[in-house]
């Protein structure tokens, strides 16, 4: 039973992830939430797969009635929201987009320069959700919506940098390879930015998932 209650946590998170390209959205995937996630061993098994946690506060707010069947709360999108088809309207100042615009000119994808971005007082005005928030209010001006995905996609890389020198560092287990087959798609996209550091640690995590197979 673990091993298919495991098949299932995966086969649901890929639903969480996907949701934006399936048809039916929310709705469609918010009722095989429901119908797949009786089984206490499926909820264990989410509990340690990478945003599983995450997945896991949806399905309590649907089954409570808090977040309605063809929705899902604000705070618990894949990705940060940034694959909602979800519509906010967040609107800046002239001064505060003069402030980013400039930051977002002089941008180079490095920790101190992503840092100082999200330091920026018209960045962390927006705690948690900086980075849908500030893609909302710029979603008009072109050139800032080109430049900001620099800025996400660079946070992104870094965090998933870290990622794999954390799991690197440790004992790898067969729960390590199931967090790492389910991120594998990203270690791919991002490690290689890191050049022969970043290809070096993707061919470890490659050949561990190899390894235990």
């Amino acid at each position: 039973m673990p091993q298919q209650a495991h098949i299932i946590a995966q086969r649901l998170l890929n639903l969480y992830r996907q949701e934006h390209v399936i048809d039916g959205g929310w709705s469609a995937v918010n009722s095989v939430f429901i119908q797949e996630s009786n089984d206490p061993n499926v909820i264990s098994e989410l509990e340690a797969l990478p945003t599983g946690s995450k997945l896991i506060a949806h399905i309590n707010n649907l089954r409570s009635g808090k977040t309605p069947m063809d929705s899902i709360d604000k705070d618990l999108l894949p990705y940060g929201g940034m694959m909602s088809n979800q519509n906010t309207v967040v609107s800046l100042s002239e001064n505060e987009k003069a402030q980013l615009e400039s930051a977002l000119n002089n941008f180079v994808p490095d920790p101190e320069h992503l840092n100082a971005i999200k330091q920026m007082p018209v960045v962390k005005k927006f705690g948690n959700d900086w980075i849908e928030d500030v893609q909302s209010a710029i979603s008009s001006i072109p050139g800032m919506t080109a430049k900001w995905k620099t800025v996400v996609q660079t946070d992104k890389a870094y965090r998933i940098w870290d990622s794999a020198k954390r799991l690197l560092s440790e004992t790898l287990t067969e729960r390590h390879r199931a967090q790492i087959q389910a991120d594998m798609p990203e270690y791919e996209t991002y490690l290689p930015m890191f050049g022969d550091a970043g290809n070096e640690a993707l061919a470890k995590l490659r050949t561990f998932m190899s390894s235990m197979q």
